[in-house]
């Protein structure tokens, strides 16, 4: 039995347009020195719009309440960050509260701050402030403890004020936060812990 395996380099020069198993024709075979795709890549095919702003442009169907209504993607999408944000996810809270913040700085007046002192029942700021984990409360037994603020909430409300604090208010800060040493201070604060 004889096993012809690759054709010797005499029998390629003898029939070098023979074609066969691993001989395709000459003619179907790339050239040198030239592309096989000679029109390249299309221009622009990556300069379309990204796949989150289509999907966003959508109307979906919302449930709220036992009602279902028509709204934007971008709506639902954010009424299910500020959802998640209550229910304790602390990345979602971050989240919408920095967006909540980009809205008001650019729907703030120009004219003076106003605060506005609001009382409110023992223990309804508490389960607010626990479920966005903005504070700790320092005595889980009791209903009526002390909070703590989390060092990530200090940090966004220093970031906010339009002027600095007083050695006084800074004093009460540092007291009411939870971690005082994790805390990136700003640069015109004196009163370190």
């Amino acid at each position: 039995m004889i096993f012809l395996d690759n054709p010797s380099e005499e029998e390629k020069r003898e029939n070098p347009d023979k074609v066969g198993y691993r001989k395709p024709p000459k003619s179907t075979q790339f050239a040198k020195g030239r592309s096989g795709n000679p029109a390249g890549r299309p221009r622009g095919r990556h300069r379309s719009a990204p796949p989150y702003e289509t999907v966003l442009g959508q109307m979906v169907t919302i449930r709220e309440g036992g009602r279902e209504r028509r709204a934007p993607a971008e709506q639902a999408f954010l009424l299910q960050l500020a959802k998640r944000g209550l229910e304790g996810d602390g990345v979602a809270a971050r989240t919408s509260l920095a967006l909540i913040e980009q809205a008001r700085n650019r729907q703030r007046p120009a004219g003076p701050i106003q605060f506005v002192l609001v009382a409110v029942a023992p223990g309804g700021v508490t389960c607010a402030l626990q479920a966005l984990r903005m504070a700790t409360k320092l005595d889980p037994l009791r209903k009526t403890a002390r909070m703590a603020l989390e060092t990530w909430i200090v940090e966004a409300a220093l970031a906010r004020l339009p002027h600095p604090l007083t050695p006084d208010a800074q004093r009460v800060v540092v007291a009411a936060t939870r971690t005082p040493q994790k805390v990136r201070w700003p640069e015109w604060w004196s009163c370190y812990p």
